[in-house]
């Protein structure tokens, strides 16, 4: 503490050349020391500079432009990332809609074409019911001509057998055409 005080002082005597001569003289300074080290320390600054600092600060000022480009990049990257989940999202929703309208639309079909399925059988059916009761009762019909042929043909024939016995041939005939006048009115 003392030593930069008693510098002053000593350089107030004399002038500021000879006071830092004196300086100098006093600490066993070589003032052409100081230059050449002076100089010295120049070329190794610049050369410092020029080969490290420069190259150095060359090589982050690129890694803070490619961190900066890929900062930029994965906001991008994000935003479409972003934009592409919506577009799924939507599309997405979309389809569903769609399938729904499809299962809609294929359930009405079925439904439509169960109903005419089930309405062409139940016209079948009604069909078959009418052909079957014409047939029925043509059937019927036929058995109750064949049933009075085959009654008529018993009756003669029976009735021929009791006449055959008691009765003349006269009597026999006048029977026979009464009882086919009978049954011709049946």
């Amino acid at each position: 503490m003392t030593l930069p005080l008693f510098l002053a002082a000593d350089a107030a005597h004399a002038g500021p050349i000879e006071g830092l001569r004196q300086t100098f003289e006093h600490f066993g300074v070589e003032p052409k020391y100081v230059v050449f080290q002076l100089i010295s320390f120049l070329v190794v600054l610049v050369v410092l500079y020029k080969f490290g600092i420069k190259p150095v600060t060359a090589t982050m000022e690129e890694r803070n432009r490619k961190i900066e480009a890929g900062i930029k990049y994965a906001e991008a990257m994000k935003a479409k990332l972003e934009a592409t989940q919506q577009e799924s999202a939507a599309l997405l929703k979309q389809a569903s809609l769609d399938a729904s309208k499809i299962v809609d639309e294929a359930r009405k079909t079925a439904k439509d074409h169960l109903d005419r399925q089930t309405q062409e059988t139940a016209a079948k059916v009604n069909d078959l019911l009418v052909r079957g009761r014409q047939q029925l009762d043509l059937d019927q019909r036929k058995m109750m001509a064949d049933a009075r042929t085959e009654i008529a043909r018993l009756v003669i024939v029976t009735t021929e057998r009791v006449l055959a016995q008691k009765l003349s041939e006269a009597d026999r005939a006048s029977y026979n055409a009464a009882a086919a006048r009978e049954l011709t009115s049946v």
